[in-house]
């Protein structure tokens, strides 16, 4: 298994937000966290970034790394695209590609790379020179994920992809999301409050309810699920 989280509880000060997840996510899988909004999801991404304090045990290629600061557990090719998409927006689209690659020092292979975000983004090429801020939610949403792409990641913990977008925006992040899987074995965990579309990409799933996983499965499974449906896919 890439990443094993075996009984993950998490605090803000005195505030217990998670109570012993156990989960785990092999090379190249993809793998999606719901549950309604504070169950915990969010806070689970931030603890696998050591953004959080928290106990029990994570481990990235079968080594621990408790304890680790945030941007040596960037280094081991883990990225972090944020709800709030973390924009520069008063940075160019590149100069926040660039910044996506902070951790590397290969300058022509960086700027190759910018190359193969703006293959997988034209509309960001079109927008290179511009302030990130003037970019549409869609635009900034593709930009947070291309930057994440900047580290040659070999897992993207993406929280709310699809928050504030139209659905045709949504529905082409999600087909490029599905293309960097299946091209690039990116492995992905997903926090997405758009169920139907998280469990049609995702292998596997675990519903999380105020800081526990009371259930986990097969995407396909937690899908055909009555009470998943009725609560989370409105049918």
């Amino acid at each position: 298994m890439m990443l094993e989280v075996r009984r993950l509880r998490a605090f803000y000060g005195q505030s217990q937000a998670l109570h012993g997840l156990d989960f785990a996510l092999s090379e190249g899988g993809i793998v999606t966290l719901l549950g309604a909004n504070g169950a915990g999801k969010t806070t689970t991404l931030r603890a696998l970034c050591g953004m959080v304090r928290f106990t029990g045990e994570i481990r990235f290629d079968g080594k621990p790394i408790n304890g680790w600061a945030t941007e040596d557990i960037v280094r081991l090719g883990i990225a972090h695209v944020p709800e709030a998409r973390g924009t520069f927006v008063r940075m160019t689209v590149e100069e926040n590609l660039r910044l996506g690659a902070m951790t590397r020092h290969d300058h022509k292979a960086i700027a190759m790379d910018i190359e193969e975000v703006y293959s997988v983004f034209p509309r960001l090429k079109e927008r290179r020179r511009q302030q990130a801020g003037t970019l549409s939610g869609g635009e900034q949403q593709m930009l947070a994920v291309g930057r994440g792409l900047m580290l040659r990641p070999r897992l993207m913990l993406l929280d709310e992809p699809s928050f504030g977008l139209a659905p045709l925006i949504v529905a082409e992040l999600f087909a490029i999301l599905r293309r960097l899987n299946q091209d690039r074995h990116v492995a992905m965990l997903i926090v997405e409050q758009n169920a139907a579309l998280a469990l049609d990409l995702a292998e596997e799933a675990y519903l999380l309810e105020t800081g526990r996983i009371v259930m986990a499965g097969p995407a396909r499974e937690i899908a055909k699920d009555e009470a998943v449906r009725r609560s989370y896919l409105g049918y």
